[in-house]
């Protein structure tokens, strides 16, 4: 049965096979050269491809069909050319409509791209050591120059390697202003877009030149699917839909800025339209690779910053290391015997897991949700102002100011952490946890060592600038708070003296009343708005009258309310007046937001921090 299963299967599925391992001992090759060279970049790339090679020669063992395109094509080895040529006959095999290419011109071909190739790596090698003396000169403008022509040399070899021919009569130059020695040579022959312009079909309209363009970058990205390449991919469909809103541009009669849009390495100009000198030349194909270069520079900055911009893979660590946070304390609680706790911890790190498959897919996670990081619940926290640590010469009290300073520092670590969290700042979130585990770590030290007798630990103080957002948590954004502190110097009420009533004045004159309304408000309303710009609060203080007698005024205060557009918190102490006239008299007064009206109340805070010497 083995035997007749063998033989039923088609001879096309055998010569897939052979094609498939002959690519991957062309990559394997590939990548060894690319490991000796130091070619990170593409080492990486020819990893990928390798890697979808493996798996489609296991599906092709497994009988399973695949589709001949996604194969990805051969590469450059860099050294030897015996394993281009034996894929390019592999290839020209399979496909029945290739032309047969006589074996001796092959080996030219793959000699010249290995001369080609060499000769822009040795350029692209200059334009570096230039780039780098230049830094050291501190000639900056001029290292950036000589960075960005040798990053271009990048997008002209990835087309030598995808079997694009390239003509090197118009190279950049030296950097050194010397012609490179290897262009001396006189065996070697480089008018070889010649070939690739000979290939395409020349078209006649701008509308068959655009289609063509598209084409090439629709193919382009297909490729660089197939092989792993997924920034590439992006990289060539955001062009392709450059070439598509063209088009569509262009069949509607608009005009269209055809110098914007990147030109294909070796293809010609659009009919009708000027072309620039030397648009086939390799400076030409430098030149219009800039764009594809600067796009791919930032395709890289998007992975390794997105701390403020793009915070997907930022989140995915801050929720992995919060879960792991849990995982520890659930841990530490079932050794202290405390199932319960340790229970709700696991329970809690397990509620990490959806909110952790959602930022693997890309989704954004709202932060300000999730559970703040677990505590130790050894004792309350204590707030104390200081101006400096005066050390006392017992070291019991310089322990415990110490402690003291330390559990106040963690708490204002957290309290920051919490804030910036409700506005889904991971990065400060995550930095102000480290600095409160910092703390705390400080603070379990200084234990130990007044627990075994120690002297305390040398210490100092550092000056330490944060800047913070302020922001109001425990209030929504449907509130405003309004605290009435207290009375400063009150006037007497008409027909009344101080020296008639002691007791009442004391209180009356000078009261605290701490009296807090909260009122609902629609942050979005205009005439609420126009209200906080230019209207305020207007109090009336009134002397509240007996039986017989009723209430009296005793003055109005008004409180302008415009700093809540850009801060969250309004303080004032406001004079009151009798009509137009000053009583003397003063009222504080504070009004509180969650949020500005308009932007974020961003302060700068200095303190003194505390520091152990481990």
């Amino acid at each position: 049965l083995e035997k007749e299963k063998t033989t039923s299967l088609p001879a096309v599925t055998s010569e897939m096979q052979q094609t498939i391992e002959k690519r991957i001992a062309n990559y394997r090759t590939a990548i060894s050269n690319a490991k000796e060279s130091g070619e990170s970049v593409k080492l990486r790339r020819y990893e990928r491809g390798l890697k979808t090679l493996e798996t489609m020669l296991a599906a092709v063992k497994r009988g399973k069909k695949i589709n001949e395109e996604e194969i990805p094509p051969p590469v450059a080895t860099g050294k030897s050319s015996s394993h281009i040529s034996q894929a390019t006959g592999a290839e020209q095999e399979i496909s029945g409509d290739s032309v047969s290419v006589p074996p001796e011109s092959r080996a030219e071909s793959a000699a010249d791209d290995d001369n080609t190739r060499a000769i822009l790596l040795m350029r692209q090698k200059e334009y570096k050591i230039a780039a780098l003396k230049a830094k050291q000169q501190g000639n900056l403008e001029k290292a950036k120059e000589y960075m960005k022509t040798g990053k271009k040399f990048d997008v002209v070899l990835e087309a030598l390697d995808s079997g694009q021919p390239v003509d090197l009569q118009n190279m950049p130059p030296s950097p050194q202003g010397k012609a490179a020695r290897v262009l001396k040579s006189e065996s070697c022959s480089f008018s070889l877009s010649v070939l690739f312009q000979a290939s395409l079909q020349q078209p006649k309209t701008v509308l068959e030149a655009l289609q063509q363009r598209l084409e090439k970058y629709k193919s382009a990205a297909a490729q660089a699917k197939a092989s792993g390449d997924d920034r590439k991919a992006r990289m060539h469909e955001r062009i392709a839909k450059q070439y598509q809103d063209a088009i569509r541009a262009h069949k509607a009669g608009r005009k269209v800025n055809f110098s914007e849009l990147p030109v294909p390495p070796g293809f010609p100009p659009l009919p009708g339209v000027a072309a620039t000198d030397g648009g086939s030349t390799i400076a030409a194909v430098l030149e219009n690779a800039g764009q594809l270069a600067s796009m791919e520079e930032n395709d890289e900055e998007e992975e390794v910053i997105i701390q403020f911009f793009f915070p997907a893979r930022q989140q995915l660590e801050f929720l992995e290391n919060r879960k792991k946070q849990y995982m520890k304390a659930a841990v530490k609680a079932k050794k202290e015997n405390n199932l319960e706790q340790a229970k709700m911890y696991l329970r809690t790190a397990k509620s990490f897991d959806p909110k952790i498959e959602e930022a693997k897919r890309g989704k954004p996670v709202d932060i300000s949700k999730l559970p703040s990081p677990p505590t130790d619940d050894e004792g309350d926290f204590i707030f104390i102002h200081h101006e400096d640590l005066k050390v006392s010469q017992k070291a019991e009290e310089v322990y415990a100011q110490l402690i003291k300073l330390l559990k106040d520092q963690h708490e204002r670590c957290l309290q920051y952490s919490k804030q910036f969290m409700h506005l889904g700042n991971v990065a400060e979130t995550t930095r102000f946890e480290k600095l409160a585990q910092g703390c705390k770590k400080d603070l379990d030290i200084l234990q130990l060592a007044q627990a075994q007798g120690m002297d305390p630990p040398s210490h100092h103080f550092e000056e330490r600038t944060f800047k913070m957002i302020r922001i109001f948590s425990e209030l929504n954004s449907t509130e405003m708070h309004l605290l009435i502190v207290r009375g400063i110097n009150l006037p007497a009420p008409p027909g009344m003296k101080a020296q008639s009533s002691v007791v009442f004045f004391s209180e009356y004159v000078g009261g605290k009343y701490n009296q807090l309304f909260k009122l609902n408000i629609n942050r979005n309303h205009r005439g609420f708005r126009r209200a906080i710009r230019s209207k305020g609060i207007k109090f009336e203080v009134f002397h509240k009258g007996s039986f017989f007698r009723s209430d009296k005024q005793v003055g109005t205060a008004h409180l302008k309310l415009d700093k809540l557009e850009s801060e969250c918190e309004v303080r004032e102490i406001i004079e009151i007046f009798d009509g137009r006239k000053p009583t003397g008299g003063k009222l504080e007064v504070k009004v509180r937001l969650r949020e500005p009206l308009s932007g974020q109340d961003l302060q700068t805070i200095t303190e003194n921090w505390l520091v152990l010497e481990h």
